[in-house]
């Protein structure tokens, strides 16, 4: 059995995560997003596919802005003992040059791409078990040496700052036995990539990518540890 959280669940490969992870009737997962509704719809569609499944437990939450000490830690306390596993999914894209895109722009991209994460962590890795798994959803744009896009740069340096955390806290958190690792997917058909680049096809469907994702977090750290590995079909 194992209890995970994961941000970002109301769209995407947040979204299609989710329902492969409650496939597995042992798992009891707790789904983090802004949206109320597509939450609901989550909840939907996840009874349906699965009714047989696992736990699912949605909760409207800002991983920026919310409250953690009197709003997400009671919630996942009613539901959870401990923490299993932590899918950093959720992120902003602006698709916009460098020289037109405002510090208040940059700013909330790093707010949620990388301080929410940070905040998350903070608040989730003391309530987590021994054999823990940290996972962090970073992107190729923010992998060293791929191929960057031009309007991107707040995109990018916010994943790449949320891989080298990575590294730092795989390091810093072996003595409570949790590993931490991170994923920089490539492009994927979601309506984030949708939104930024209209009329683009990705290289994968967000349910391909969604499966990946939840395979991962649930045995990945089994054979990795503070590693930031590119999820692509193409070479960097």
């Amino acid at each position: 059995m194992a209890n995970i959280i994961i941000t970002g669940a109301s769209s995407g490969i947040g979204f299609e995560a989710v329902l492969d992870l409650t496939a597995n009737k042992a798992n009891n997962v707790i789904a983090l997003a802004r949206s109320a509704d597509k939450l609901r719809k989550l909840h939907e569609i996840a009874s349906s596919l699965n009714p047989d499944g696992g736990n699912l437990y949605p909760a409207q939450f800002d991983i920026v802005y919310d409250d953690y000490p009197t709003s997400l830690i009671p919630f996942i306390q009613s539901k959870f003992n401990k923490v299993d596993i932590l899918i950093n999914n959720a992120g902003v894209l602006i698709n916009k040059p460098f020289l037109e895109t405002s510090i208040q722009e940059f700013g909330e991209v790093i707010q949620t791409n990388l301080l929410g994460h940070v905040n998350m962590i903070k608040h989730i890795a003391p309530i987590m078990n021994v054999g823990g798994h940290i996972l962090n959803i970073s992107s190729m744009g923010g992998f060293q040496g791929s191929t960057k896009f031009s309007g991107l740069s707040a995109y990018s340096a916010s994943k790449g700052a949320l891989s080298i955390l990575t590294e730092c806290l795989a390091e810093e958190f072996q003595p409570r036995g949790i590993k931490v690792n991170c994923l920089a997917l490539g492009s994927s058909q979601t309506e984030m990539f949708e939104e930024a680049f209209p009329g683009l096809d990705a290289a994968t469907l967000a349910f391909e990518m969604g499966r990946y994702v939840a395979d991962f977090a649930q045995n990945g750290h089994q054979f990795y540890n503070g590693k930031i590995l590119p999820v692509a079909s193409m070479t960097p």
